[in-house]
């Protein structure tokens, strides 16, 4: 196994590839990796406890809604942009992310597939509705006159800890969707939900399709990765890493870099444009 930038930029040289991404993407941009520092004491609030006891409906948007406002002020960082800038090269097939924060997107990267959904929309359970968050926060802004937003983005809860005890204690009053009185939920998939087959169906064909598979800033510790990497692996491609910590695919790894994806990344783009034959079109 090697673990230079040269090893890299030579396996990626003329190849397609297909990145799949994780938390430590956006570590530098102020997102904490939460597997990186250790599992939370408590387990998150699922879909089954949200949607069938309001005292846990009621917890979420409380948390949700204090800490949203946080993520969606982040910017991404020169890992995002090297990753757009190798889409937009013909190089990179697309990106499958673990990430809620959009960032990807927000780089301009395409296509981008969000294989844990959105933070940045809600949907209704009972009609299908979906609406931009910022609309939904300003209703829960009216009803909850007092509310003070957290804008520090290391306590993001998108999805908060079931702290039975808080929740409550909690005296936040959440709503309901205006068309049909159903239960509005965060555009994420909450633990328990199914992963959305418009994002993982694309993000298999991708990787039936790549040459190589570019593993950046995660363990793979979630299972959701682990399905599109293992697919490309099937299909023949090479593996590379860029993570800091360890992944669980380390050993199968044909270059595996123990560095952050905004110095390797940046430097991985840079190289295959410097050099005449290596960018091919996909």
């Amino acid at each position: 196994m090697h673990d230079t930038l040269d090893a890299l930029v030579g396996l990626c040289a003329g190849k397609r590839l297909l990145a799949v991404t994780g938390a430590g993407m956006s570590t530098d941009s102020g997102l904490p990796d939460y597997r990186g520092t250790g599992s939370t004491p408590k387990p998150p609030v699922d879909i089954d406890m949200f949607t069938v006891d309001p005292i846990w409906y009621r917890w979420l948007w409380y948390r949700n809604e204090v800490t949203w406002r946080s993520m969606d002020a982040l910017r991404p960082n020169a890992g995002h942009g090297a990753l757009a800038e190798l889409a937009a090269a013909g190089v990179l097939l697309g990106v499958a992310t673990q990430n809620v924060d959009r960032l990807d997107t927000r780089a301009g990267t395409d296509p981008v597939w969000e294989l844990h959904g959105r933070h940045d929309i809600v949907e209704c359970l009972g009609c299908g509705q979906v609406q931009d968050r910022a609309t939904l926060s300003a209703r829960l802004v009216a009803l909850n006159p007092d509310l003070v937003h957290d804008l520090d983005p290391g306590h993001v809860e998108i999805t908060p800890q079931a702290d039975r005890a808080a929740a409550e204690g909690c005296s936040f009053t959440p709503v309901r969707c205006e068309q049909c009185g159903g239960v509005l939920k965060p555009g994420i998939v909450m633990f328990g939900q199914s992963l959305p087959e418009s994002a993982l169906g694309p993000s298999i064909d991708a990787a039936r399709d790549c040459d190589v598979v570019l593993v950046c800033g995660t363990s793979l510790a979630v299972s959701t990765g682990m399905i599109v990497v293992s697919e490309a692996l099937r299909s023949g491609a090479a593996l590379a890493v860029v993570n800091l910590g360890p992944a669980a695919v380390d050993r199968l790894a044909d270059v595996r870099i123990a560095d952050s994806t905004t110095r390797i990344l940046p430097a991985l783009s840079a190289a295959l444009s410097a050099r005449p034959g290596t960018l091919c079109p996909n």
